[in-house]
Parts: C-alpha cells; sequence; structure tokens
C-alpha cells in the first residue's frame, strides 16, 4: 500500500499540480530545501530555503531559517532570509522578518516587523534588467 502517491505533470489526471497543498505542521520540523508548485504552508520550523510556485503561508507559529521564492507570500510568523514574491508580499501583525523583501506590491499590517530592506521593482523580481550598452565615442584620428 503506499502512502504518496505519484502527481502526473501532464495533466492527464486533471491536476497539474498547483492546487496541491504541503503543510509543515506546529511540532514538526524540516531540515533542507523545500520545492512546489502548489501551495506550501509552514506552521512548525523550516530550516532551508521554500520555492513554491504559488504561495507561501507562514503561520504565526511557523519559522523559516532560509530563503523564500514564490508568486505570493503570506507571512504572520518568522522569517529569517530574503522573501522573494512575483506578485506580492503580507505581513501580518504578528510576523517578523529579519532580511530583505523584493517584491512587485506589499501590504504591512500594524505590528509586523521589517529588518531589511525592501525593494518593490516591476516584472519579476530578482531579475534585473542589463545595462544600457554605452554609446560608442568616436575616437579623434591621428595626424
Amino acid at each position: 500500500m503506499a502512502i504518496f502517491k505519484e502527481e502526473k505533470q501532464d495533466g492527464r489526471n486533471g491536476t497539474n499540480g498547483e492546487g496541491a497543498l504541503s503543510i509543515i505542521a506546529a511540532g514538526m520540523t524540516v531540515s533542507g530545501d523545500i520545492e512546489s508548485t502548489g501551495v506550501v504552508k509552514v506552521e512548525g520550523r523550516v530550516d532551508g530555503s521554500i520555492r513554491s510556485a504559488r504561495q507561501v503561508l507562514v503561520g504565526r507559529q511557523g519559522t523559516v531559517h532560509g530563503d523564500i521564492e514564490t508568486r505570493e507570500a503570506v507571512i504572520g510568523g518568522a522569517v529569517e532570509g530574503t522573501i522573494t514574491a512575483s506578485e506580492r508580499v503580507e505581513i501580518q501583525a504578528t510576523a517578523a522578518v529579519q532580511g530583505d523583501i523584493v517584491t512587485r506590491t506589499i501590504v504591512v499590517a500594524e505590528g509586523g516587523r521589517i529588518n531589511g530592506s525592501v525593494r518593490m521593482e516591476e516584472g519579476k523580481p530578482g531579475s534585473r534588467q542589463p545595462a544600457p550598452a554605452p554609446t560608442p565615442v568616436a575616437e579623434p584620428l591621428g595626424n
């Protein structure tokens, strides 16, 4: 009897994993990086980075010691690391973030704490536009 079901990525079974919900429950510790195509909810502790295509939720008692990369992050607990969200970051009143935030839009509730820089970028955060090439300067002709 299998405990885990392999999810088909080709969509034949009507799902592509984007609706999948992964929960790190209170009292649970995960050591290592997490990658998901759906939603990751942290009520326990994660010692490692979290990369989720859709959403990362950190509950009031949840802690993350690592970077978070996602489309949307809702933080209610503690994060020590950089949060990069392509769309939106929400810092709730119970949140404490020790690290930088890079996102398109941000909501910070009264009482929410951020100890780091906040960069709001258009387009995909984390992907900087290359600097324009310098204009060539004509060299003077030699005599």
